[in-house]
């Protein structure tokens, strides 16, 4: 055994274990415990009709709440590995982000059910008599809810990185590896940040969708909050509800606490600016960790991995050499691409065009098409009113770090609270006070997508440099001279990320806001989403096609017409 030290690292063996280290222990244990619980069930043998045991204990929401965050984390994880690439995919060839932004556009704006129907076949295909492939299912309905706006968030932080800072890169002979490590996905962190804890609150509108699954004509309900949820609103028990959303408060001030804070108090080494921050948060257990041994050897050694990365990808030029300068190249294989694309897009005119005159006809059409305007006219409103609330409440919030630190689970639980727990009040009331639905069920589409506008200003002014706070209050820059030359400017680029996301999730939400049933009411208002559901509660496939695909044209032709200019807008004039 003498030989063992050459090894481990010289640190884990001469080191010894804090008073610290300990506390590390119980964390630990508690992973491995759900996670070997978690496989084992999964391992267990399933079959399609057979019912999965689900209770409406209280004593089981804790076991409940654990199997749906480690979904959520899973989740989240993907979401975060699927925006790097694809920001750097769309950011660094021009031929990509012509596929790749009209792309996001449209799988933003396919309602879950729809990823639902398609892939829970295939993954309980691929899994067959387990139920990992019904985890898999979840999970990736999990990461449809979380992937794009995170996209988004690291597309703008790509983008937006200023002119001086990618000079320095190339006189420093930074490679494209170094470059993303050191330069690009810092300067993005804390946008990318704040759109993480938005998208894993979003997660939770859509946990009672994939974890009480549908599936040839058989319900699954895995074992987790959203499928408790499911069950609670089926039997009406209006206590297990309560228990419900108790347990999602408890698990938001958790991973609040032990995952966000930190990441956002040690984010804050990577904002742009000279001199110090005022705007920084403070992490007690961010602090614990810098005390704690283990987790400085676990730094170390990736940082360490990192760096040899760093070597064998590395520049042997820098940008002022002859090498460096950029290459004239023929135009004819970007219009040869651009050529592909048209083939393509004219190629699926011709099959819709053939699909609605064989199975439709051109008069759904049409009214399909109005039904699509009452719902843009709804997002539009919406999105308007949602800015003019939370923009300045956001920068309010975003320039004053007490205030961010304490008001920061709450947003979080705000916007985790599923939206469609609101739904039975709003049939009370509207068949109660015999309200007009095309007005009063407007709201229900902006209730889980005005935190994306939220958590995007607040991103944006936690990132205003400390040095440009100061010169606007040297220059006594007041009212609306204030918010016009300083403020708005500051934080465009992010409410454009967030209006973005919270236009599509509007889009999105107005599938189940506009078509809302409680035991045997049902209330609809005249648009496209309402279309849709009534169309799936029919089982119309031809009519749910034609919904969803009027609903894209509606959305690639806003983002493109409106959003895209923005984004342009915000990338050449209104950034620092």
């Amino acid at each position: 055994m003498s030989g063992y030290k050459q090894f481990f690292p010289r640190q884990i063996v001469e080191s010894r274990w804090n008073r610290w280290d300990w506390a590390l222990l119980p964390m630990m244990l508690a992973i491995l415990v759900l996670l070997a619980y978690g496989g084992e069930q999964m391992a267990k043998p399933f079959q399609l009709g057979e019912t999965l045991p689900l209770s409406l204990a209280p004593v089981n929401l804790p076991y409940y709440l654990l199997r749906t965050t480690l979904r959520m984390f899973i989740a989240l994880g993907a979401s975060i590995v699927f925006s790097c690439v694809f920001a750097v995919l769309a950011t660094k060839y021009r031929a990509a982000e012509k596929i790749l932004l009209p792309m996001l556009d449209i799988l933003q704006s396919i309602p879950i059910l729809g990823f639902l129907s398609i892939t829970v076949t295939a993954f309980i295909a691929l899994f067959p008599g387990s139920l990992l492939g019904v985890e898999c299912a979840a999970i990736f309905a999990i990461f449809t809810s979380q992937a794009w706006n995170m996209a988004f968030s690291a597309y703008q932080g790509f983008r937006t990185v200023p002119a001086e800072l990618k000079e320095a890169a190339q006189v420093f002979k930074l490679s494209g590896w170094q470059q993303f490590w050191r330069l690009e996905l810092p300067f993005a962190t804390p946008g990318l940040l704040w759109n993480m804890m938005m998208s894993m609150s979003g997660g939770w509108f859509f946990v009672v969708a994939s974890e009480a699954i549908s599936v040839s004509n058989q319900n699954i309900k895995l074992p987790g909050i959203g499928s408790y949820i499911a069950l609670a609103i089926e039997q009406k028990d209006l206590h297990a509800i309560a228990w419900a959303i108790c347990a999602m408060l408890i698990g938001v001030i958790l991973y609040d606490q032990l995952f966000f804070r930190p990441l956002l108090a040690w984010a804050d080494k990577f904002r742009f600016e000279e001199s110090g921050s005022e705007t920084a948060q403070e992490s007690w257990l961010l602090d614990w960790l810098h005390k704690t041994e283990r987790t400085q050897v676990i730094v170390t050694g990736f940082a360490r991995l990192l760096e040899r990365s760093f070597v064998l990808f590395r520049r042997n030029f820098d940008g002022t050499s002859i090498k460096a300068r950029p290459h004239i190249t023929s135009g004819t294989p970007e219009r040869i691409w651009d050529a592909v694309i048209a083939a393509v897009v004219f190629y699926s005119l011709w099959t819709l065009f053939h699909f609605i005159h064989a199975e439709v006809g051109w008069n759904e059409v049409g009214h399909v098409f109005v039904l699509g305007f009452y719902t843009m006219l709804r997002v539009v409103v919406l999105i308007f009113l949602a800015a003019l609330i939370w923009i300045p409440v956001g920068v309010w919030i975003g320039l004053n770090p007490r205030i961010a630190a304490r008001a920061q689970a709450v947003i979080q639980f705000l916007a985790a609270f599923p939206a469609n727990l609101m739904f039975p009040v709003a049939v009370f009331l509207l068949v109660r006070y015999r309200l007009n639905p095309d007005i009063w069920l407007s709201p229900l589409m902006i209730l889980g997508t005005q935190w994306y506008i939220l958590f995007n200003v607040i991103a944006g002014a936690t990132t205003i440099p400390t040095e440009l706070r100061y010169a606007a209050q040297n220059m006594g820059l007041t009212g609306l001279l204030k918010w016009r030359r300083y403020l708005l400017p500051a934080i465009f680029p992010s409410f454009v990320t967030g209006a973005i996301t919270a236009s599509g999730g509007s889009w999105n939400a107005s599938i189940v806001a506009e078509y809302v049933t409680w035991g045997n009411t049902t209330v609809s208002a005249h648009g496209i989403g309402s279309y849709i559901a009534e169309m799936t509660a029919h089982g119309d496939f031809p009519r749910i096609a034609l919904g969803i695909g009027v609903m894209c044209v509606f959305v690639l032709s806003f983002n493109n017409f409106v959003w895209r200019r923005m984004y342009a807008m915000a990338e050449n004039r209104l950034h620092f």
